[in-house]
């Protein structure tokens, strides 16, 4: 599929009830009903609070695929690209050779309690994470159970990261990441390993295209207890997705359409039979994430006559069902060796806050006042 297709079927299969950032179970619901008649939708098991866990079936192909999104519950945008996937998958006849070729499993929304409370963790304070060996949570044993029972060829591990990451270490903003994780503590580049490797390749290709040097890989030091470590251990290629930060996208709706774009490439590649067990040498290039970014640098700030920097980082927060981005003080120093995605430049001059007085590190400040001009410390 060309780069101007991909983004042409992502316009025109967007669904348009999911939007920003919170996305929990009380948000799906009407679009599982929406699929019913379309794909076998099913309760598979229960959170800690004993909300419904739900998987998704599609296609009546061999090759098996399984996904699972929000696993820890404040990553939604993959949530968001599974539902325009659906619609994708209902009434596109490019999405008929995947359907033939492929028996697809979702987990839409692996750990629904932790999605309401827009948390990590789940409803025990538990990263499911770091469960995958112990199988101490609920939500870990139905996804291990549906791991065990599907019998996937493929595994897609669907998650979200914080603005912090750079692709490598330059001022580009990771906005998508992968990762082919490890299965041994060697970090060996096994078979297995070198097919997801092949697809991020794939992927990466196509991104490139779009938002050029803005994407990264994740550090692949072992940890058995992680899900993506101990379904590749099994010997089957998992691929972890990272939807990232793109230029004022904070509701990651732009990333949105790349990690729908993703998906569809992963998926032609398993189809088309085009993994190549040499891509393992280009998936090497990709630069490896890197945290170099804060969401706002104020430059040359005046601090007891020394000229510093600092660094705001927003502090996600749930407020009345709407996810407030509040600006914190998190470093005052130099930070040449930083970046932000948003530059305001006090000129030498002291940065205050709204009281008047000299900001300092932990505090929440919406703006500052630099030389009696007022500067919003939060994005457009």
């Amino acid at each position: 599929m060309k780069d101007k297709a991909l983004k042409t079927i992502f316009n025109e299969h967007k669904e348009t009830a999911l939007f920003g950032r919170y996305i929990n179970l009380k948000h799906i619901i009407p679009l599982l009903k929406k699929h019913e008649n379309n794909f076998k939708i099913e309760v598979i098991g229960q959170s800690v609070l004993k909300e419904n866990i739900h998987s998704i079936k599609i296609g009546a192909g061999k090759k098996r695929i399984l996904m699972w999104s929000q696993m820890h519950g404040n990553e939604s945008t993959t949530t968001k690209s599974i539902f325009d996937l659906l619609n994708f998958f209902t009434d596109n006849p490019l999405s008929e050779s995947i359907l033939n070729a492929c028996t697809i499993v979702i987990i839409p929304i692996l750990n629904p309690d932790g999605a309401k409370a827009y948390t990590r963790l789940n409803a025990n304070n538990v990263d499911l994470n770091r469960d995958a060996q112990n199988l101490t949570q609920p939500e870990s044993i139905v996804l291990k159970d549906l791991f065990n029972s599907f019998k996937p060829h493929y595994c897609f591990n669907l998650h979200g990261q914080r603005t912090i990451f750079s692709a490598g270490a330059t001022n580009n903003s990771a906005s998508l990441s992968f990762l082919s994780p490890a299965q041994d503590k060697d970090c060996t580049i096994t078979g297995n390993r070198k097919k997801a490797m092949s697809i991020i390749v794939k992927i990466n290709t196509m991104l490139q295209a779009e938002i050029p040097n803005q994407v990264g890989t994740y550090d692949d030091a072992y940890n058995i207890n992680c899900v993506g470590d101990t379904f590749q251990s099994l010997n089957v290629p998992t691929v972890l997705f990272e939807a990232g930060h793109y230029s004022n996208d904070y509701d990651r709706e732009e990333v949105r359409r790349y990690v729908f774009q993703s998906y569809l490439i992963a998926l032609t590649t398993i189809v088309n039979n085009d993994i190549n067990l040499e891509d393992f040498n280009e998936y090497l290039k990709i630069p490896q994430n890197e945290k170099l970014f804060f969401d706002v640098i104020i430059k040359n700030a005046c601090f007891n006559n020394e000229i510093l920097d600092i660094a705001i980082q927003y502090q996600e927060k749930l407020i009345d069902d709407k996810i407030i981005f509040s600006p914190k003080v998190e470093k005052i120093d130099k930070l040449d060796n930083y970046f932000a995605h948003n530059v305001i430049d006090a000129s030498n001059n002291a940065v205050l806050d709204k009281d008047g007085h000299t900001l300092s590190i932990g505090v929440e400040n919406d703006f500052v006042i630099v030389n009696n001009s007022k500067y919003s410390l939060k994005f457009d």
